[in-house]
């Protein structure tokens, strides 16, 4: 067990007298704030924040994080207040405490609400101070440690969370020793047999592996002493989670993936890394396209080494990463390492504080776009990607994406301006569409254009974060608008039987009804009347009871429809049942969240709902439409050779674009083309199937 004595006696090696005696004050605050509590173990529950310090105190940490370690569970647990830390141990330790308390005073709908909140609270208060997030990590890392007191189904809960979130944010900021062990004992908790299974399969080959790692070892120490580089030989053992992941995503059997021997090399400058890598490359032959530089272009949490794989004469091949001592200093405690040696900090530690900084502001930036807690921890699971692509600017700067991430992330990744007045991007001086992948080495242009705006569609295969919340934050706002405007025009629509208009309604009876439907603003009540969350005859009802009679009468009588132009945006759909073209004799049906959906009148879904009067609307098409629309025409042909590109050039003949198409046999020789084309109106349709009609091998035409 350790003890606080213990604790002390670590920190002397590393801190002055003044500063432990603080931490050691700390140790007596909480121990009396926790007097009378106990872990699940039955142990005295101030041991957890004594273990937390250790783990942070390994890690070299300053004396006021070992202190809001001590103190990280005062606030929720006990009756401690944030002034009284503020008084006695400073406001900087205050804060980090506070940040690290969940948000147990408010009231959510739902378990996973609140643990979202108190996971966004916790990341922008890592914003400001990245010594949150130390903590919280050292935090977990003990309970992971202690976690098999727990109920099964409550260590995998934590588990799977310690695997989706904590482990790869340690990966995240470069924090390499405690990302393994937290990914070791998530894969322990979560599933046992078959870490039971995967750790008895390591121990078995261990004892024959031993003999020849030694050998391997030794001809690597020698070889580099020849040349004269001084340096420290280490062999590496994989971690079990590691070996798991890549049994599992690449489909391997373990012993192919265990049959990799690796090695680090150890060396003092990074021209000695590079002496050292000539060689290593002399002594065995490397394996072509099984190099990486991480030192020329660190990897995004700040890592840095070189990576090389290797024939070796035992039949076997050997990894091998070459680094300085800073370096592996920072590929071990990656942004932690900064507080434990500021006096001649190494480029490798400013790197990794440059990275983490850079991920900080995108944090911040994903948290002001996102629309709830739940979406933002999504948008944070998301961002931690586990490995990435390089590309280059025009300019020649180097741009860092994870793997996978497209044309449009990269636009986004530059600034968001340009992201969202992107219409097209160059990938090596050729044109490339939007949602091309990214490979290493490209050289991407974007192309904007002022007035652009992004398109719904992107957020099919964006990939990052970054991109997807900007995408959302600016569509969110574009709906909103054209929500308002439809919300307007319906609103007006059903005034105008009785010769009024929203700019007649008087303020009293307005506030009245934003009372009554505790809504904040006359916007807000015309944006849901737009989403089709509110019935607009239903409102003007409230708005004028005394006017309901004479509206319902006048409403049949006059039967005023609403205008339809093909150009209100993302509030009126047209229903892909029966893909209404202008000409059509429609009829809006309003769906909840959607706005308007518009029906030919002969549709069976819309005769099916009927009966729901209230959410029937009489529309119309406007006289000046300057769109296209989609309708579907099924084409049975006689099956010929080249019959669709036929059928299809008779189409592009009569300017109509197909969106889409597709080919079924039938019997006694003839095929069934199913079309969705994009026309202008019935006129435009007519003349399609007019051509199509020319056509000799066309036995019958419908409208779908």
């Amino acid at each position: 067990m350790f003890l606080i004595s213990d604790l002390c006696a670590m920190l002397n090696t590393y801190l002055e007298e003044d500063k432990v005696s603080a931490i050691y004050h700390a140790y007596l605050f909480g121990a009396e704030a926790h007097e009378g509590q106990t872990r699940m173990t039955g142990e005295p529950y101030i041991y957890h924040p004594i273990a937390v310090a250790r783990i942070l105190a390994e890690m070299r940490m300053d004396e006021k994080t070992l202190i809001a370690a001590i103190l990280h569970d005062v606030i929720e647990d006990t009756e401690t207040h944030k002034e009284q830390i503020a008084t006695l141990f400073g406001e900087e330790v205050a804060e980090i405490v506070d940040g690290l308390t969940k948000l147990n005073h408010i009231h959510f709908d739902n378990k996973q609400e609140a643990k979202a909140e108190s996971f966004r609270k916790m990341i922008l208060a890592m914003v400001k101070d990245i010594r949150v997030i130390l903590i919280k990590l050292a935090d977990r890392l003990h309970n992971m440690r202690t976690l098999g007191i727990m109920r099964p189904e409550k260590a995998r809960r934590i588990a799977s969370e310690t695997l989706e979130v904590y482990a790869p944010i340690a990966n995240r900021l470069g924090m390499n020793s405690m990302r393994h062990e937290l990914e070791d004992l998530g894969f322990k908790a979560y599933y046992p047999m078959r870490y039971r299974v995967l750790k008895k399969s390591v121990m078995t080959v261990r004892g024959n592996r031993k003999a020849i790692v030694e050998k391997i070892q030794v001809a690597l120490e020698n070889r580099l002493a020849q040349e004269g580089i001084e340096c420290q030989v280490l062999g590496r053992e994989k971690h079990l989670y590691s070996i798991y992941l890549k049994m599992q995503n690449k489909h391997l059997p373990f012993a192919e993936v265990y049959d990799v021997y690796a090695f680090r090399v150890v060396v003092d400058s990074v021209d000695s890394c590079y002496r050292s890598l000539g060689i290593v490359h002399a002594l065995y032959k490397p394996i072509p396209g099984k190099f990486k530089d991480y030192i020329a272009i660190p990897k995004v949490n700040g890592y840095q080494s070189l990576h090389t794989i290797l024939f070796s004469p035992f039949g076997v091949a050997i990894e091998v990463q070459l680094r300085t001592v800073d370096m592996h200093r920072v590929a071990e405690n990656g942004i932690a390492a900064h507080w434990g040696y500021k006096e001649g900090d190494s480029n490798g530690g400013v790197i990794a504080q440059t990275k983490a900084r850079e991920w900080l502001k995108d944090l911040l930036d994903l948290q002001q776009n996102a629309g709830d807690s739940i979406e933002f921890l999504e948008n944070v699971k998301v961002d931690l990607f586990p490995s990435e692509v390089y590309v280059f600017t025009p300019k020649g700067q180097i741009m860092e994406l994870p793997r996978g991430a497209t044309v449009i992330d990269f636009a986004y990744a530059v600034h968001t301006d340009v992201g969202n007045s992107c219409v097209a991007a160059k990938v090596n001086q050729q044109h490339s569409p939007l949602s091309s992948q990214l490979k290493n080495g490209q050289t991407i242009e974007i192309i904007t254009a002022p007035g652009a705006m992004p398109n719904p569609s992107w957020l099919n295969f964006v990939f990052t974060a970054k991109a997807r919340s900007n995408i959302r934050n600016i569509l969110k706002n574009l709906h909103q608008d054209e929500s308002i405007a439809l919300g307007t025009r319906l609103l007006n629509k059903c005034l105008s039987y009785i010769n009024m208009s929203v700019q007649d309604l008087s303020q009293r009876r307005i506030q009245r009804v934003l009372e009554d439907y505790k809504l904040a603003s006359f916007n807000e009540l015309l944006d849901q009347i737009g989403l089709g969350n509110r019935i607009p005859q239903l409102v003007v009802r409230h708005l004028l009871p005394e006017q309901s009679e004479l509206l319902d009468q006048l409403r049949k009588e006059k039967g005023i429809a609403l205008s339809i132009q093909g150009t209100e945006g993302m509030v009126v759909h047209y229903g892909r049942c029966c893909h209404p073209i202008p000409g059509d004799t429609i009829v809006g049906y309003m769906s909840v969240g959607r706005g308007v959906v518009i029906h030919t009148k002969s549709c069976k879904n819309a005769k099916d709902t009927r009966k729901e009067v209230q959410k029937w609307i009489d529309v119309e098409w406007s006289d000046d439409i300057d769109t296209e629309f989609s309708v579907s025409l099924r084409v049975v042909v006689e099956h010929r050779k080249g019959v669709l590109a036929t059928i299809a050039s008779a189409i592009s003949d009569s300017e109509a674009n197909i969106e889409h198409v597709v080919t079924a046999e039938g019997e006694d020789q003839l095929s069934s083309l199913d079309f969705i084309l994009s026309v202008r109106d019935r006129r435009h349709l007519a003349d399609i199937i007019r051509n199509l009609r020319a056509q000799d091998m066309v036995v019958t035409i419908t409208r779908l």
